[in-house]
């Protein structure tokens, strides 16, 4: 039993330890802390699709939890990626965009221009198949977007050298009142954690995420044909996986040997 609390407690030390240090310099920094229960600030203001300021505060109602994107909208890969696999949920889920809960994406790229933004919602609400399906596509040049993401625990930069922004591949639900209730990872999104999620954030509850493998945007090899970085944090996340599997099965053996000898 010592050897298996000594082996959890090495695990639990190293793996962070581990992930940093596997991380080129151009990803560093990026990330998610979960900032469960923090209220952002509604007064923040962006520009919607109609090119006019809009408060955050527009899109919270009472009753109504909202499911927020931080993107931006001339991603070469990542960011449709995230956008395609939570339309593909969305289908899935019997409610509508802006009827039981409201639907939010936000450029972090101070470039990406309202009729970028007008051209993106056309797109995923033709879709998403839902003609009363509200879905808002903002944009940003002022710096809201930076302070909202740092309220939200969204840390992302930009590549100079690439033109392009490195950040994670994740979704926010937050509470009618503007308070974060749950974040999901990742491309692929189940409808029914989408749904009990949004459920949980229209009770102002909220859930610590037990899937926390990130995915990462970041630029096009020209020599591989391929997203290298996206690939190899795939990799990185199936060998963590590995040893917390193998390390689970170290532990029910000692414990099955402990039980034995008493």
């Amino acid at each position: 039993m010592r050897n298996g609390k000594l082996l959890l407690s090495l695990l639990a030390a190293a793996l962070p330890l581990a992930a940093d240090q596997a991380l080129p310099p151009e990803l560093r920094g990026v990330g998610v802390d979960e900032h469960l229960g923090q209220s952002v600030d509604l007064n923040l203001t962006f520009t919607g699709e109609d090119g006019y300021p809009v408060p955050l505060r527009s899109f919270f109602h009472q009753g109504r939890p909202v499911l927020l994107n931080l993107v931006y909208y001339s991603c070469p890969m990542l960011c449709t990626m995230v956008l395609n696999g939570q339309t593909a949920a969305l289908k899935n889920v019997p409610w509508t965009p802006g009827n039981e809960f409201e639907l939010v994406t936000i450029s972090i790229d101070p470039a990406d221009t309202f009729d970028l933004a007008q051209r993106k919602r056309a797109s995923y609400l033709e879709s998403l198949g839902r003609p009363a399906a509200r879905w808002h596509f903002l944009t940003d040049d002022r710096g809201d977007a930076k302070k909202l993401a740092e309220q939200l625990g969204f840390r992302y930069r930009y590549d100079e050298s690439q033109k392009q922004y490195a950040h994670p591949a994740v979704v926010m639900i937050l509470t009618p009142e503007g308070k974060v209730s749950r974040y999901l990872y990742g491309i692929n999104f189940s409808p029914r954690d989408l749904r009990l999620a949004l459920t949980e954030a229209s009770e102002s509850k909220f859930s610590l995420s037990t899937d926390r493998i990130l995915l990462y945007c970041f630029h096009y090899d020209p020599q591989t044909h391929g997203y290298v970085l996206f690939a190899t944090n795939l990799m990185r996340a199936g060998g963590l996986l590995t040893v917390l599997i193998l390390g689970f099965v170290l532990l029910r053996f000692w414990r099955r040997e402990g039980a034995v000898a008493l």
